[in-house]
């Protein structure tokens, strides 16, 4: 689905929550990091100030330039890169963020998280994020097999009660030919997502 496609343009209140929002989007290594590209692009058109991080298996899938032109900001692929000139840089981008979102997260990515690890860029500046104070939304995106495991499912229960919001996953067509539940939400149902936890957050 492209960007002009979204059906999201006349949706005011949406563009309103996400301009001047500081969003920090993880992306992981999956085939529906595609999809992320467009949500990385939208937001940065409703005027969202976008900085993306991707693990090493992101980038595997889309390139880091890719979303430095849609962000029009620095990406961060490596803990041991450093960007910015705070020090510590996870802990700066931790504390900067309005909101974050992991898309697509991966079931390695749900398991790290739920475990407490923070080996990789993305893991590791969500290790710093306060989530009493700032929304963390995941879009899950595997196989409907992998899906359905127990340690998925355990997992997914352990973020749930540690505060992650969930958007997703869907049922339909799979990269891997299968037909399912497992596959990434839509851009729009991740953006209309986004803009709830931002607008919890403002009246919060």
């Amino acid at each position: 689905m492209g960007v002009g496609s979204l059906g999201l343009d006349d949706d005011a209140g949406l563009q309103a929550r996400c301009r001047g929002a500081r969003i920090l989007v993880g992306v992981c290594g999956g085939i529906s990091a595609y999809k992320s590209a467009t949500v990385v692009s939208r937001l940065a058109q409703w005027g969202a100030e976008v900085t993306v991080a991707m693990t090493p298996g992101a980038t595997r899938f889309v390139s880091a330039l890719t979303f430095q032109a849609l962000s029009g900001r620095p990406v961060y692929t490596s803990p041991w890169e450093h960007v910015e000139s705070q020090d510590p840089q996870h802990i700066a981008l931790a504390s900067r963020a309005d909101a974050a979102l992991v898309a697509p997260c991966t079931m390695d990515a749900m398991a790290r998280l739920a475990t407490g690890r923070a080996d990789d860029v993305v893991t590791l500046i969500l290790s710093a994020v306060d989530r009493a104070r700032t929304p963390v939304l995941l879009a899950p995106a595997m196989n409907s097999v992998m899906w359905a495991q127990p340690a998925t499912q355990r997992n997914r229960a352990t973020l749930a009660a540690d505060g992650f919001a969930f958007v997703g996953p869907d049922s339909g067509w799979q990269a891997c030919r299968h037909v399912g539940e497992g596959r990434m939400a839509e851009p729009e149902a991740i953006l209309a997502k986004l803009g709830e936890l931002l607008a919890g957050r403002a009246t919060a």
